[in-house]
């Protein structure tokens, strides 16, 4: 649950004032997000936070249920989040962890399977150069810095960002998968192949060699 004082938090669609609320595009970023192109297609429910409404004792975010739709692709799936969001000065820092099952296809044999992934949290929010009104060339510590604009901080789209890098960018359904049938396309993880195979033309060793290092 958020262990804050109840009237920091406000889940009511009146955007005057409020902590961390629920809404639509179409409801705070028309508003927020004056000069931005806005897709009204979209309508999942997201979480953001008045970076002014944090209080100094921060927050302590530790329900899933306070994400109605935690990521775009509702195949995907937050089974856990313990997140602490603090502030110093105009800078917010969000620490902590997160749990999520997604849906993958396996890169030898093509089936279907789910990965799951516990990515730590940390990262460091700033305020938007255009939000401060100027303009500045970014430094080496600003390429691991995220932004965050009208004092509004998006944590429905950290949990995705967190969750999509934590997946591996060869994705195996178990490491002694056998992967398909070069000749006839059959998964060999189901059935033996009795496929015969010609001796491979020396010609192409070099592109077999990097194929198996990248597999």
């Amino acid at each position: 649950m958020l262990a804050v004082d109840p009237q920091t938090v406000k889940q009511a669609p009146d955007l005057q004032a409020f902590g961390l609320t629920r809404g639509t595009p179409r409801l705070i970023l028309a508003r927020f997000y004056k000069n931005a192109l806005i897709d009204i297609k979209l309508e999942a429910p997201f979480v953001l936070i008045r970076v002014a409404d944090i209080p100094e004792e921060g927050l302590r975010i530790g329900d899933v249920a306070d994400f109605p739709r935690p990521f775009q692709d509702a195949a995907w799936t937050l089974d856990n989040v313990s997140l602490t969001v603090d502030k110093e000065g105009e800078t917010v820092f969000v620490r902590g962890d997160l749990a999520a099952r997604v849906p993958l296809q396996c890169g030898r044999c093509l089936e279907p399977y789910v990965v799951a992934v516990r990515p730590a949290v940390d990262a460091r929010f700033v305020p938007s150069p255009a939000t401060r009104g100027e303009e500045r060339e970014l430094g080496a510590d600003d390429l691991e810095t995220d932004l965050y604009r009208n004092g509004l901080l998006d944590l429905t789209a950290l949990l995705e960002t967190e969750t999509t890098l934590a997946l591996p960018m060869k994705p195996l359904c178990r490491e002694s998968c056998q992967g398909l049938c070069p000749v006839c396309g059959g998964n060999r993880n189901v059935t033996g192949c009795a496929c015969e195979t010609r001796a491979p033309d020396p010609r192409w060793a070099a592109l077999k060699d990097w194929a198996e290092r990248t597999r």
